[in-house]
């Protein structure tokens, strides 16, 4: 087979798979899927008191790399809210975040924290929210800027499960997974 055929078979298996990639990488659901979903989440009512999450990292093998508990003390002046979070790791490692939450209109939320770059987006719709915003992350000496595609689902008026796919140029470096419940 000459050289310029083979070279242009290569070329074109290339050219696909990276088509493939970059539609993969776009995909995402629609918060309005969920608008039907009960019970309703009102993101106010349930960000509000004492909350704790157990959770874990994992890479994109699938491997769990770390674990975690995070507190947090949630409370709304009118239409701010203020999460702040406490996170103890499985390494013994322990970070704080302190989110600050507007309402921009019934179901649109915008979150700021330190080390969100810019802010969250946040939609809820039914018994879901989404998040997407990035985040900076230490890395090495360094840190790095991820995407995240964060979903929270009530599942009943003490318990939501989170799950949040974390990415960087549109490959998927793994996910986050926390099972949050508010102290009685």
């Amino acid at each position: 087979m000459p050289i310029a055929v083979l070279a242009h078979r290569i070329w074109t298996r290339l050219i696909l798979l990276t088509g493939i990639l970059l539609l993969a990488s776009c995909a995402h659901v629609d918060p309005t899927v969920y608008r039907q979903e009960k019970p309703a989440l009102d993101l106010k009512n349930y960000f509000n008191g004492t909350l704790t999450g157990h959770g874990m990292f994992q890479d994109r093998s699938g491997q769990v790399q770390r674990r975690f508990v995070v507190t947090i003390k949630a409370s709304w002046n009118g239409d701010v809210g203020t999460l702040d979070e406490d996170f103890v790791w499985s390494d013994g490692k322990k970070e704080k975040r302190i989110w600050t939450l507007r309402k921009k209109s019934p179901n649109q939320y915008v979150g700021t924290a330190s080390d969100v770059v810019g802010e969250a987006l946040g939609i809820v719709e039914g018994n879901a929210l989404n998040w997407q915003y990035t985040l900076r992350l230490p890395y090495k000496n360094d840190s790095i800027e991820v995407q995240f595609d964060d979903w929270m689902f009530l599942i009943d008026d003490r318990v939501m499960l989170n799950r949040a796919v974390m990415s960087k140029f549109g490959f998927r470096l793994g996910e986050v997974f926390i099972s949050f419940s508010k102290t009685p």
